[in-house]
């Protein structure tokens, strides 16, 4: 494979999933899966495109699309587009890859897929923005469908942009279909799905902590660090102060705010601020030296909170990839962290991981660290994305408190397959906390090539 450019999102993806299946005795019980692993790794279609658009100032300008339809052995390809700068292939390879897996744990008929562009909504106008839109989903559109690829939101793909590009899709085809997820509430988006993503990962981490306190504890009282301050940390954070916890940091690409009181916690009134913050595409020095918040918050520039929050008990990284390293690993663990868990796709590093997969190798129960991987723990948000699918295919509308029970199924089910596929491939030391990355890569993995060989795809 050396003729192939070097990917290195979707290699480190690939590695921390080959590596967790030969850890374990999955390729002794079934040797033919190694086969398997050769087939799933490349993608079923990538298709690259260029998008041209006109700004303002009557300007032509020019980006590049992509959607890499990985696989679609479980359904449609689904997953999100991604409207960033640092946008490339290798990324949304990365991205894809894991989103096959990811959708495979929701029990949901859905295949992975990832797509996006390097345009950058920040400091653009609506107008332009629209025009971008409508120009990428001009291109895009001759190649997804309801029944093939079902595109949601992601960075910089908010309501605003799935709504310009579902009405160019619409005009193009003469047809109204859930192509997209994250529609607007009035024309068949999902309730609770701004939510999914963070409450989901909330959730995850409840069974976490059920599990190793045996139900004698839960988010009540714990101390919880959370980075980014997008859609994802936001409603975490929210759940997390529902639930009797404090949050004592958020984050965006500048720099980190965090509490300064070791018994304060962010409000939501303050979630709420910053929520209005980001709509505007501001960053958090915009409010840092407001009276409300210099008073209660120390903001540090250019850092990630892990080392600068103090005592914690649970960590939430929900900004983007590799944003714990090796040595915030182990800060972290020395602040007393118990519970880790990627609201973020990838969002430890392959050293980082290997940190907490060791202490909790060497430690018993309460006393480890327990890591939950993103295809498990952040599953929220494409879970009500398939829900939306659902409610589209029968055209009707769930109300919030139906989407959240069956959110709420769904986490449960992804940590028990998780926890329950560890316990028989990668049987853990007496008293030691099971792995919760390698049951979830070989459960999504297994899920996949089984349905894979039954199409005749690997034999």
């Amino acid at each position: 494979m050396s003729n192939l450019p070097h990917e290195p999102e979707f290699e480190q993806a690939y590695n921390e999933l080959a590596s967790t299946l030969e850890n374990s005795s999955l390729f002794q019980k079934n040797p033919e899966y190694r086969k398997a692993l050769q087939v799933i790794s490349v993608p079923e279609r990538v298709i690259q495109f260029r998008v041209v658009w006109e700004d303002d100032a009557g300007n032509v300008q020019i980006n590049r699309g992509y959607r890499v339809q990985f696989n679609s052995a479980l359904g449609p390809y689904k997953g999100g587009l991604r409207f960033h700068p640092s946008v490339n292939l290798s990324i949304l390879k990365f991205l894809g890859f894991e989103q096959i897996f990811k959708n495979a744990l929701t029990g949901l008929n859905m295949g992975g897929g990832k797509g996006g562009s390097d345009f950058d909504p920040k400091g653009k106008t609506d107008n332009e923005i629209r025009r971008f839109c409508v120009s990428f989903m001009t291109e895009l559109s001759k190649h997804i469908g309801a029944d093939t690829d079902v595109p949601a939101g992601d960075i910089g793909v908010t309501g605003r942009e799935v709504g310009f590009m579902f009405g160019q899709y619409k005009k193009l085809r003469n047809q109204w279909e859930g192509v997209l997820t994250g529609k607007g509430g009035s024309w068949g988006g999902s309730l609770i799905r701004p939510e999914a993503t963070g409450y989901g990962v909330v959730y995850y981490v409840e069974h976490m902590i059920n599990h190793v306190s045996e139900g004698k504890e839960s988010f009540a009282g714990k101390r919880v660090a959370i980075s980014g301050s997008g859609n994802v940390a936001q409603y975490a954070a929210l759940k997390v102060i529902e639930l009797g916890g404090s949050v004592v940091s958020l984050s965006d690409s500048q720099g980190s705010l965090v509490v300064t009181g070791e018994k304060d916690s962010f409000t939501p009134a303050e979630i709420n601020t910053i929520a209005a913050l980001k709509v505007e595409r501001k960053q958090l020095t915009s409010i840092i030296n407001d009276a409300a918040f210099a008073n209660k918050f120390k903001y540090i520039e250019g850092a990630r909170p892990w080392t600068h929050v103090g005592k914690v008990d649970v960590a939430l990284p929900s900004a983007t990839q590799n944003e714990v390293s090796g040595e915030e690993a182990n800060a972290l663990i020395a602040a007393g962290c118990r519970y880790i868990a990627e609201g973020s796709n990838m969002g430890c590093t392959q050293a980082a991981v290997d940190v907490f997969e060791a202490h909790r190798e060497s430690n018993k129960g309460a006393a480890a660290i327990w890591y939950g991987p993103g295809k498990a723990a952040n599953a929220g948000g494409v879970a009500v994305s398939g829900l939306e699918m659902a409610q589209n295919s029968a055209r009707i509308n769930w109300t919030a408190e139906e989407v959240d029970a069956r959110l709420k199924a769904i986490m449960k089910d992804c940590f028990d397959n998780g926890l329950q596929t560890a316990k028989e491939f990668s049987t853990p030391a007496d008293g030691n906390l099971p792995s919760l990355v390698a049951g979830s890569n070989i459960a999504g993995f297994r899920k996949v090539v089984a349905a894979m060989k039954d199409h005749g795809d690997w034999w």
